[in-house]
């Protein structure tokens, strides 16, 4: 059936003792986007108890359909790699696939060892498969600052991890909604109102309070 199909995501897998030593090299000249999972090596066989042949999944993201067979050549003839693969039915799956995120008997692979390449987005499809994760993130970075308003968490994003500004902008009515939520509860509004009545005794007092931070 995948041999007919035609996709412009196609799933691929190779394996370390067999692919050459340079392969990133050979895919950043096929000038394809793509992914790698980390070298599974401590993957077992459930029939043997034995490990797996150390390997890669992988992934193309191209720009047009492509066939069973032009993507197969391409892992077979460039990356010495078996010549079966499929298209991408599900991003997420994969990304769970790659490192085992769903799949806590299996070995767990660093997300760090995610390969990528060719203009592939890496940052943003992290975040798009790990958008709780980002959310509490971003919020963690809102509470731990104590910011209020919007524009200093996309000021923030932009200097400190430009990877949450996709995030921000997508979820803008969310965060600004909380923003609002956080300047209008209580305790903030009431150290508002202290700093405000400790700038007014010190004015009466002839102390100049300096407002320019």
């Amino acid at each position: 059936m995948a041999k007919k199909q035609r996709s412009n995501k196609w799933a691929f897998l190779i394996y370390k003792e067999s692919a050459p030593e340079n392969y990133l090299d050979i895919f950043e000249e096929l000038h394809i986007p793509f992914i790698l999972s980390p070298w599974h090596d401590k993957d077992i066989n459930k029939e043997t108890g034995e490990f797996k042949k150390t390997h890669k999944h992988g992934a193309f993201y191209f720009d047009s359909l492509k066939s069973y067979s032009q993507v197969s050549e391409f892992i077979k003839d460039k990356l010495n790699g078996p010549s079966h693969v499929e298209p991408v039915i599900s991003p997420k799956g994969m990304y769970d696939y790659f490192i085992h995120a769903e799949n806590p008997e299996k070995t767990l692979y660093n997300i760090e060892d995610i390969e990528a390449g060719c203009g592939f987005e890496l940052d943003k499809f992290l975040i798009e498969q790990n958008s709780n994760l980002f959310l509490e993130t971003v919020i963690d970075v809102i509470t731990n600052n104590d910011f209020t308003e919007f524009e200093d968490l996309v000021h923030f994003a932009r200097h400190n991890n430009t990877s949450l500004l996709g995030l921000i902008v997508e979820r803008t009515y969310f965060f600004t909604r909380f923003l609002d939520s956080r300047r209008h509860r209580p305790q903030n509004r009431s150290k508002n109102k202290t700093s405000t009545l400790s700038n007014t005794l010190a004015s009466d007092n002839g102390v100049k309070v300096n407002t320019e931070e």
